[in-house]
């Protein structure tokens, strides 16, 4: 999880958010699946269909194909498409190759926890159950999950 860099840490809401890198992360292996033949697909195609410049995908894709989760093929016919079947990528699995850690806090970024504090922190408690429900909702979520609910959005039966 990063933060905006404003005012300590905190953006101008005071809010933590998942940064841009690891929400097009998520928009490129949910394109992938929805749009896969068992070809490659062009990173233009993706930037076209997601709205998100070729020039930025550029700096996503290697991460995720350095951990796997990508092929790669290179040439006319070249481009991207998933290493493995869309249920076995988490949601997790793909915010962590980009953000890093989702630790709602610094002090859980390190195992085990090397803050000077922890041992007598009265909101440490709070932090690590933030911190599992978290990892538990994230890592619950599969990207075949998430190809579902899209089909739902887009056959219109997608209520808010």
């Amino acid at each position: 999880m990063s933060f905006s860099m404003r005012q300590g840490g905190l953006g101008k809401d005071r809010t933590m958010k998942i940064s841009t890198k690891g929400r097009y992360a998520l928009r490129v292996m949910l394109d992938l699946a929805i749009y896969d033949t068992g070809e490659f697909i062009p990173l233009k195609a993706i930037a076209e269909r997601q709205g998100i410049t070729v020039k930025y995908l550029e700096q996503i894709v290697p991460l995720l194909n350095k951990a796997g989760y990508l092929k790669s093929s290179r040439g006319n016919n070249g481009g991207y498409r998933l290493a493995k079947d869309p249920k076995e990528y988490t949601a997790g699995d793909i915010l962590r190759i980009t953000e890093g850690s989702i630790a709602p806090v610094a002090c859980l970024e390190d195992e085990p926890n090397q803050c000077e504090r922890k041992e007598f922190c009265m909101t440490l408690p709070f932090w690590q159950g933030l911190y599992n429900v978290i990892n538990d909702y994230v890592d619950s979520v599969t990207l075949e999950d998430l190809v579902e609910e899209s089909k739902r959005f887009t056959e219109g039966d997608y209520c808010i």
